[in-house]
Formats: C-alpha cells, structure tokens, sequence
C-alpha cells in the first residue's frame, strides 16, 4: 500500500458512510474514526466531497476491471459458463467491500443526486457487461422474446443488489470474515440455481 494513511481514512469514511449516511458524517469523525489530524483529509481530498468522489472511483473502477479481468480470462468458455463466472466475481467483489456496497446502493435506491451523477458512467459500463453476457447465455438457450429478456434482466439485476440494500434483512447471517466468504458462496449458487432454471425453461 502506497498511502497507508490515505487508505486509513478511506476506510474510516466507508465505516461511518455506512453507519450514519454521508451528511451524517463529519470530518471530524472520519478524522477521529481514523485516528489522523483533521488537515490531513483536507490535504488528501480537499473535503468530505472528495474524499466521497476518490472513495465511489477507487470502488468502482477496480469493480469494473475485475468483471473485465473475468469475462476476458473465460472467453473460450460457455455463454453459460461466463456468466455465472461474472456473477460470482461480482458477488464477491460486493461482499469483499460490504459496507461501500451498502452505502452506495442505499444511497442509489434513494436516488442520491450527489452518488449518482459520480457513478453514472460506471453504472452505464456495469449494465453493458451484465446486460450482454446476460443475453448472450439467454440466445444460446433459444429465447428468443426480446421482452422476455428484458424482465429476465431486472431481476438478474435486482437479484446482484438486493443483499447491498436490504442489508438489515440479512445481517444474522453475516457475522465476521469467514462468514462473508460462506455467505457469497451461499448467495452465488441461489443466483446460479435461478439461471440454470431460466435457461433450461428457454
């Protein structure tokens, strides 16, 4: 780690974020949280707004390079295959960061202005990735109704979400790291067990 300070705040700020919402949040309390000097977020970030920016961009940019990563190493694969292969990184991924999961997709589903308009292209590039390999796989097993895919879609999509937004609905069952790693497995094979009966029902 290049700036083991930086990364300390980084994480302070997605702990508290999580807990008490972005204007819930002070400097002062990421400063604290992380045991640092107020100056220095000032000096890495400017402020509490990009400090927020560096934190959505390191997220999802190492995110996205991940699904490439995946979907570029299984191309010889079945459409099948490469999908559930990227469902399974990005379940991973997502419970890796459990708490910047739930903050900004809480702060999504609320329709955050402020999480938004930094994420926007980011999403955009997610919902290509998912959205082909999705139909790729769909064509293989001869759907061929576009308005059926379309449906399938979103809830694929609400299906990869559903743990980040409602996160209270699951917190019994998440309870330490090896419990993260149990719970994605879990979580993985049921969003697996859904594509192959979509498929086979095609």
């Amino acid at each position: 780690m290049k700036y083991p300070t930086k990364q300390k705040v980084v994480d302070a700020a997605s702990q508290l974020f999580f807990q008490n919402g972005f204007h819930g949040t002070s400097v002062r309390d990421i400063a604290d949280r992380a045991t640092v000097n107020v100056s220095l977020i000032s000096y890495y970030f400017k402020s509490k707004q990009g400090l927020l920016e560096h934190a959505v961009t390191r997220y999802y940019e190492t995110y996205l390079e991940t699904i490439e990563e995946t979907l570029k190493n299984s191309e010889s694969e079945q459409p099948i295959t490469r999908l559930k292969q990227m469902i399974e990184t990005i379940i991973q991924y997502k419970q890796s960061n459990h708490q910047f999961s739930c903050f900004i997709h809480r702060e999504l589903s609320l329709d955050s202005v402020f999480v938004r308009e930094m994420a926007v292209t980011y999403l955009a590039k997610e919902n290509y990735f998912i959205k082909n390999t999705f139909f790729d796989a769909l064509t293989v097993s001869n759907r061929n109704r576009a308005n059926d895919h379309q449906f399938l879609l979103m809830q694929l999509k609400g299906m990869l979400i559903t743990p980040y937004i409602l996160q209270h609905e699951w917190k019994d069952q998440v309870i330490g790291e090896r419990s993260h790693g149990a719970f994605a497995r879990k979580y993985i094979k049921t969003i697996e067990e859904w594509i192959d009966y979509v498929i086979k029902s095609g």
